[in-house]
């Protein structure tokens, strides 16, 4: 994980240096300077637009008593949209404005939900396999557990009593 981090922080401003320095040789520099700068501002203007928006859908949610998930994940898109139009580059603002178009972030708001909800259930497995009848010795006999399968919901109830 920090391997692919590094990488990503060394490519992604070579790679933005390089499109920079194309783009200016056919555009000439003032214009690439420009350009830059018009993308910085507009998609700025359109990511805090549409975080005030998604803003109101939460507490609009919030107050009608539903969890706004969907919501709460379309605000981190946009954030990261934001700071990606803000950093000066090519590339940055290509990701940053597909991040501000509504069908890319529902569809990336479901392959975040899909790999959650693997990660969730593989931990969930993990976790159980310490109990019934499991040991460090003798771990549990997975025929008598009943594992949660993907897409199974958890539901807890928990209940403080105090003692007086």
């Amino acid at each position: 994980m920090f391997g692919r981090l590094l990488l990503l922080f060394i490519l992604t401003p070579l790679v933005e240096l390089w499109l920079l320095m194309l783009v200016s040789e056919r555009l000439g520099a003032s214009t690439t300077i420009y350009l830059v700068l018009v993308t910085g501002f507009v998609g700025a203007s359109l990511a805090r637009r549409q975080g005030m928006q998604t803003w109101l859908a939460i507490q609009r949610e919030t107050q009608q008593g539903r969890m706004p998930a969907a919501s709460l994940v379309d605000a981190m898109m946009i954030f990261v949209a934001g700071v990606l139009l803000i950093t000066p580059g090519i590339m940055t603002d290509v990701v940053g404005f597909s991040l501000l178009v509504p069908p890319v972030r529902a569809m990336l708001r479901n392959r975040f939900r899909a790999s959650f909800q693997v990660q969730a259930a593989a931990h969930v497995q993990g976790f159980a396999s310490g109990f019934p009848g499991a040991t460090p010795e003798q771990p549990a006999d997975p025929a008598n557990q009943q594992r949660p399968l993907p897409g199974d919901v958890i539901d807890v109830e928990y209940e403080r009593h105090t003692d007086e």
